[in-house]
């Protein structure tokens, strides 16, 4: 329109009037779906190059939490348009070995948990020696920063463990059994320990083998049954719950039983009346935010945080926001 002289008022006036009628709901979404079309792939919100992240984590097989953690990466990678790489192993010199892969096959960036944190330094090391930002997400908030890595997602475990003591106390607990069911993960120790800065009642370990649910429950079951005076059990994950129930009712215990962590069988515990309560620590949100913020890193040179954790949790939750909860954790998503 520029090219035409202001004295030619009435052109310029039909020219002006013709351009807008092009841009209405019609035409002007044509042009702007054209244009999307032309620059990001069918389902993809943004035209950046096709980056590939890797995540890695210290989860063992049938882990509920962790399907949640990778649902949520996975939505954010599709967004992103980020091809995404889920690798896992229990056994901390393997998880350090899978993050070895991931520097080999020179992915774009990489996502660690730091359940055992000594065992990952030198694999965290060799992929930032390499030039590939790292986020580390779930545990490890502590070592995050001295590794290099850009942030870390997840719940203060420390904090977490407070607001549980302090429930405990609000619900007159007085003999409480903390459930460990990974030893050397001091997330793990410090969610037990976080429980007993605030706790006022006595406050008792019990390691288990996780990846035996029979021994699990065995356990818990013997302890209930040589400690009557034990008047709640605390797991710490969502797996473990269903298997401390199990426990108590096989040992004739009035015990409550709370947990870490949510999925839809806690949920429905909670509805119940099974399950006292339970901290959420969004594993959907570590996943998808993890993802997020590596794509942000590697288009914008943005880093949330400021050097501190980015926190997802903890939640107290109990009967009253179960029925709210119910449709997320039916879909996979909470």
């Amino acid at each position: 329109m520029a090219r035409f002289r202001t004295w030619v008022g009435i052109a310029v006036a039909g020219a002006l009037s013709v351009a807008l009628a092009g841009c209405s709901s019609t035409g002007g979404k044509r042009a702007e779906d054209a244009r999307r079309a032309a620059v990001a792939p069918a389902g993809v919100a943004v035209a950046t190059p096709r980056w590939t992240f890797a995540m890695i984590t210290h989860s063992g097989d049938g882990d509920t939490f962790w399907d949640i953690v990778q649902s949520g990466a996975e939505q954010a990678a599709r967004k992103d348009n980020v091809t995404f790489l889920y690798s896992h192993d229990d056994e901390a010199q393997q998880q350090a070995q899978l993050v070895d892969a991931a520097v080999d096959k020179k992915v774009d960036g990489i996502i660690v948990t730091l359940a055992k944190p000594e065992a990952m330094k030198a694999a965290v090391a060799r992929a930032e020696k390499a030039g590939i930002p790292v986020i580390t997400v779930n545990s490890g908030s502590a070592q995050s920063k001295a590794f290099g890595a850009l942030t870390h997602i997840g719940q203060d475990e420390s904090v977490a463990g407070e607001a549980v003591g302090e429930e405990l106390n609000k619900r007159g607990r007085k003999n409480v059994l903390c459930v460990l069911h990974e030893q050397g993960n001091v997330g793990h120790e410090q969610r037990c320990d976080g429980i007993g800065k605030t706790f006022r009642g006595t406050l008792r370990k019990l390691y288990v083998n996780g990846t035996s649910m029979p021994d699990v429950q065995s356990a818990i079951e013997a302890k209930l049954q040589a400690d009557t005076s034990l008047d709640a059990v605390v797991t710490l994950g969502a797996p473990y719950a269903d298997t401390a129930v199990k426990a108590k009712t096989d040992a004739g215990s009035r015990a409550e039983i709370d947990t870490f962590d949510l999925n839809a069988k806690v949920v429905a515990g909670l509805r119940n009346g099974t399950l006292g309560f339970a901290v959420d620590q969004q594993p959907y949100l570590q996943g998808y935010q993890a993802v997020d913020l590596l794509w942000l890193y590697k288009y914008n040179g943005d880093v949330l945080g400021g050097g501190k954790p980015v926190l997802t949790g903890p939640q107290i939750v109990t009967k009253d926001q179960a029925d709210a909860l119910a449709k997320y954790t039916e879909r996979g998503t909470r």
